[in-house]
């Protein structure tokens, strides 16, 4: 284990459990119905994949970016940075995000996607952490409630070491970062593209600092 990894919150095996287990309920729920997968960049990239692949219905990709303004991470304020391709007028929509902390970010996608009128509209999300929660959101589908801990891995958004970061990522894993690691530096959005090993999900972990990234989900 890597010195500034604090501890593993999440094993690989069980986060292909839960992508399998996700995937088998949503086929469930959608089965006959037109749904579009919305994946929120860049975090949720590999678990969408991941997700995908277990979802054994038709389905529809498309993205979306938010950013936050200006320096603040809890001024609650985002704005749209990259929009759908997709019409969703009368879609069947699930939002795919990597992890749901203040509740801000998804409430402001939620309340703009909710005013282009899909038939539906819900939200999948790896993690949880029901902690940081400020502002209320409903969360449909959920794979793991998680502490309030910095947590890195199988593609979440991570601004320093990014190199070590990245072999986590090779390894599927969620891990809690220690708390000096990265003490110097400030989190943000921006992460190098994620790696994805096909059929390997991975594990999870965190560090002490409640913030993972920039924009607050």
């Amino acid at each position: 284990m890597h010195d500034d990894i604090a501890e593993i919150l999440v094993t690989e095996e069980a986060i292909k459990a839960k992508v399998t287990e996700l995937g088998r309920r949503i086929s469930e729920d959608y089965r006959g119905r037109n749904l579009l997968l919305v994946g929120l960049l860049r975090g949720a990239i590999v678990f969408l994949s991941d997700l995908m692949r277990a979802i054994d219905v038709p389905v529809q990709l498309d993205f979306i970016g938010i950013s936050s303004y200006g320096a603040s991470t809890e001024s609650g304020a985002v704005r749209l940075v990259m929009d759908l391709e997709t019409d969703i007028t009368g879609r069947d929509v699930l939002i795919v995000e990597d992890i749901v902390d203040t509740g801000k970010t998804l409430s402001y996608l939620v309340e703009n996607l909710k005013a282009r009128q899909p038939a539906s509209l819900r939200l999948c999300a790896l993690l949880d952490k029901p902690e940081r929660r400020q502002v209320p959101i409903t969360v449909d589908y959920v794979g793991f409630e998680i502490p309030d801990k910095f947590v890195v891995g199988y593609g979440l958004d991570f601004a320093e070491g990014i190199a070590t970061c990245r072999s986590w990522r090779a390894q599927g894993a969620v891990v809690q970062k220690s708390a000096d690691a990265g003490r110097d530096s400030a989190p943000t959005d921006r992460l190098p593209e994620p790696e994805h090993h096909p059929g390997s999900a991975g594990r999870l972990g965190g560090a002490d600092a409640g913030r993972r990234r920039s924009v607050p989900g």
